[in-house]
């Protein structure tokens, strides 16, 4: 594991919602820095108008991002999500699309509202910070 996750007593349990309160990694550990990334195909395209789909080529994408670097999502130790108009339903999609891509120890995450992003039809947009494990 390149990190930990800890959610201190006295803070509500944030796990059912698709993230943790914090994360340590060990010293020496490198940091890779995924940019935003959308519901797009290969070509820049979004693959849907919907939410839901979007928000699963999103994530999809940031694990091809990662796996350039010998990743995957169980090495994010944050997650900062951009939505249009949010809303409980919204937030249950990217919550369960964590869990499928992190697992049962979500990163912690911050979700930003948003009014619009950087074209019309982008509902969703992620960006993450990866650890890559200290080499024994």
């Amino acid at each position: 594991m390149s990190h930990t996750i800890v959610n201190p007593e006295g803070l509500h349990d944030p796990v059912p919602f698709g993230y943790s309160h914090t994360a340590t990694i060990p010293a020496g550990s490198e940091l890779v820095f995924v940019a935003g990334q959308y519901g797009s195909d290969a070509q820049g395209a979004v693959v849907s108008p919907d939410f839901a789909p979007q928000v699963q080529q999103a994530f999809a994408n940031v694990g091809t991002a990662l796996a350039a670097h010998g990743l995957d999502l169980g090495n994010v130790i944050q997650l900062r999500t951009y939505v249009v108009e949010p809303d409980f339903e919204k937030l249950g999609i990217i919550g369960a699309a964590v869990r499928d891509g992190c697992g049962d120890t979500p990163p912690p995450q911050t979700v930003i509202g948003v009014a619009g992003l950087a074209m019309p039809d982008i509902l969703f947009e992620v960006e993450a910070v990866a650890a890559r494990p200290v080499p024994a």
